[in-house]
């Protein structure tokens, strides 16, 4: 059973990663960016000698990996699921770098026995050299084995309500079968996204595909409708995971011109985030 004392001053490992036009371009990739070699906006991206680094880079730079997998944090590792993520950018990444990101729990809230438990945590990331913050992500965890510890049943963030009217424009992606093997390696390896018999003891029929990365697909969805194809335009994000993407599926990204987003499962009529909202200068 967690310590809740103990999980909220769990010291996640610092990390400092240095990054160029391999880690840059290999990140846009993975969440589906140069699809369409033709694509010039895309290329930017991905096949430049300097690439541009996509606005959502910093989710995998600095990331301690699969922390709540030690023994010490007392979570069933096997039951993890991410709940939702958001992203405040507070100034751009250069081409190259040397990055630190610092994470730290920041709330865990107990849903009550049967019902799992939620963990709060945050990242910053800085300049390694001068300090400089770049963005600040917030995760939501979802502790599905994990309630019923005693702990507090609350604060829990309100949702951001989507518009009650249909979508402004709708984007169509698909996914590829083996992109969740591609994204695992911007540092997230929990194994729920490649062990197929890990996969099925957390209930899933096959591995799935990172909550982060469907969130990526959804933010290269901003940047083309909402962004007018400025990423420097996008300042940051939130989102709520709300149902599993299984790789190769296809989705149809929902947006509306005051930010809101959503992602649905096309063959499956699920939504797999909602309550998106982005926050776009300008």
């Amino acid at each position: 059973m967690i310590d809740p004392d103990r999980l909220l001053a769990y010291p996640v490992p610092e990390v400092v990663q240095s990054y160029g036009p391999r880690e840059t371009a290999f990140y846009a990739l993975s969440i589906g960016i140069g699809q369409d070699p033709m694509d010039r906006g895309d290329l930017r991206f991905v096949g430049l000698r300097e690439p541009v680094p996509f606005p959502t880079l910093p989710l995998v730079l600095g990331h301690p990996g699969f922390w709540l997998a030690d023994p010490a944090t007392g979570v069933d590792a096997t039951r993890v699921v991410h709940g939702g993520q958001g992203i405040s950018l507070h100034a751009p990444l250069p081409a190259r770098g040397t990055v630190v990101g610092r994470t730290r729990v920041t709330g865990l809230v107990d849903k009550g026995a049967g019902r799992g438990a939620l963990l709060f945590s945050e990242k910053d990331l800085r300049d390694a050299e001068t300090g400089l913050l770049y963005a600040t992500t917030r995760s939501t965890t979802f502790l599905r084995g994990d309630g019923g510890f005693g702990g507090a049943s609350g604060p829990v963030p309100a949702p951001h309500a989507l518009p009650e009217t249909p979508p402004d424009m709708t984007r169509t992606v698909e996914t590829r079968p083996e992109q969740a093997l591609w994204y695992r390696w911007n540092g997230d390896d929990n194994p729920l996204h490649l062990d197929p018999e890990i996969a099925a003891g957390a209930g899933f029929g096959r591995p799935i595909l990172h909550g982060l990365c469907t969130l990526g697909i959804a933010a290269h969805a901003v940047v083309r409708s909402l962004c007018a194809d400025e990423p420097a335009r996008l300042k940051g994000l939130d989102a709520r995971f709300t149902a599993t993407v299984t790789p190769g599926e296809t989705l149809s990204v929902d947006l509306w011109t005051d930010g809101s987003f959503r992602v649905r499962v096309a063959g499956r009529d699920v939504v797999a985030i909602g309550n998106g909202l982005a926050r776009i200068d300008g």
